[in-house]
């Protein structure tokens, strides 16, 4: 079960996984073993997935951002797998979802201009059948995050 310092400590590290002990421990007023104890926990626990950086899109030179919703006539496990292969060795899909509603799956796709969407669409025809692709791209971001609210879980 957690408590508010769970949280608070979960939420801090969202922000920032490479704070320093010393300073999420003063920010949720712990000594510094009782918070590396209490973020071990965490880890052990699962609350904490992993650990990443989060790169700058343009300096990666990947500033566009495409979503393809995808439509398909084939809703078995087998071609489900394959189309997860398919997409996972694209290194440009960086998010993929299997939806409710009028398309199948939508997917976020990083490019370096709006051209090199046509290769990314390709190289997923060439493994995998598809009924409709229809693609959109984003003119602006409003929010982008990968923070999840803290104060649900228990």
């Amino acid at each position: 079960m957690l408590d508010e310092r769970d949280r608070k400590l979960l939420a801090l590290l969202q922000e920032d996984g490479s704070a320093a002990m010393s300073d999420l421990a003063e920010r949720v007023n712990l000594s510094l073993s009782a918070c590396s104890r209490r973020i071990q926990r965490l880890e052990e626990a699962g609350y904490i997935a992993r650990r990443i950086v989060v790169l700058d899109r343009e300096k990666m030179g990947v500033p566009t951002t495409v979503f393809a919703l995808i439509k398909t006539a084939h809703h078995s496990d087998e071609w489900i797998e394959i189309f997860r292969r398919a997409i996972s060795d694209i290194p440009e899909i960086v998010e993929a979802h299997r939806l409710t509603g009028n398309y199948d799956y939508i997917v976020k796709i990083v490019l370096p201009r709006v051209e090199h969407y046509d290769v990314v669409y390709k190289q997923i025809v060439r493994k995998v059948e598809l009924f409709d692709v229809s693609a959109s791209i984003s003119m602006e971001v409003l929010k982008s995050g990968t923070a999840v609210p803290v104060g649900y879980a228990e």
